[in-house]
């Protein structure tokens, strides 16, 4: 009989898995202890079920001087394969920043973001073994940054260099690091009579057409986004994207020197 009842209270314990994946990370508890992790599984992740690992890093300040320009590195290079990363702010009015599939590229990515109060900022690493793995920080910020308008919307030349790219590359044995700005007022749409306009991806070429890494924005990704990936060792680097007016993002980067095509 005791057998019987060990074995249908492991049966049970498995349908519970199945049923529910949160059950398998109850021996995790959230370490930054936010009351919007649940949401943030479950609207971003699927409701998967979750390893919170210190192999997927996040880099940020403690305490953001400025609140519309937080500097961000995800690194989930530790983790070996890893085939998406989804980086989101708990707390901000739209929670979503960015969206990396990695593909031929290091699963690691720089940026800047707003903020808009202190907010738990994370990074969620698809890797080979089919789990997301996830790591993370709290940014203090004195805040508002999502509702403010962009620098560029209240400039009357702004369109005349909207788009505009720049950038270099820099290689070693075996990769090729691009760090890029491209000229956008990247509006959020919170601001009273301002729409949301923002780049929405962008794609990473070598000379031969192919795909070396895809990337996703949205809203909360600061005004002139710069960032900085690590690609596979190439002579070049094209960059094709646009955004969520259709308006192209287009620039081609040489080794210690870029040209831009718009």
């Amino acid at each position: 009989m005791k057998s019987i009842g060990q074995h249908l209270f492991l049966s049970c314990v498995f349908l519970c898995c199945l049923v529910n994946p949160s059950y398998a990370q109850q021996g995790q508890t959230d370490p930054l202890n936010s009351p919007m992790w649940e949401d943030m599984r479950r609207s971003l992740l699927g409701g998967a079920a979750v390893v919170f690992d210190d192999r997927v890093q996040v880099l940020a300040p403690v305490d953001a001087e400025d609140s519309m320009n937080v500097p961000v590195l995800v690194d989930a290079s530790a983790l070996g394969e890893v085939s998406k990363i989804v980086v989101f702010a708990e707390l901000n009015p739209i929670h979503k920043v960015l969206e990396l599939e990695p593909l031929q590229a290091k699963p690691i990515i720089g940026f800047r973001i707003k903020v808009q109060q202190a907010t738990p900022v994370r990074a969620a690493a698809l890797a080979g073994d089919g789990r997301w793995y996830v790591g993370g920080r709290i940014v203090d910020a004195a805040g508002g940054g999502c509702t403010l308008p962009s620098i560029g919307s209240e400039n009357s030349d702004w369109a005349s260099r909207m788009g505009e790219v720049a950038g270099r590359l820099w290689s070693n044995q075996d990769s090729t690091r691009l760090r890029m700005r491209v000229m956008h007022p990247m509006d959020t749409g919170l601001v009273p009579g301002i729409p949301a306009f923002y780049i929405d991806h962008l794609e990473f070429h070598d000379a031969n057409g192919e795909i070396l890494s895809r990337l996703s924005l949205h809203e909360p990704v600061s005004e002139n986004p710069v960032l900085t990936l690590d690609l596979p060792r190439r002579d070049s680097v094209t960059v094709v994207g646009a955004d969520n007016n259709g308006n192209p993002v287009n620039a081609r980067f040489l080794p210690g020197k870029h040209e831009v095509e718009k």
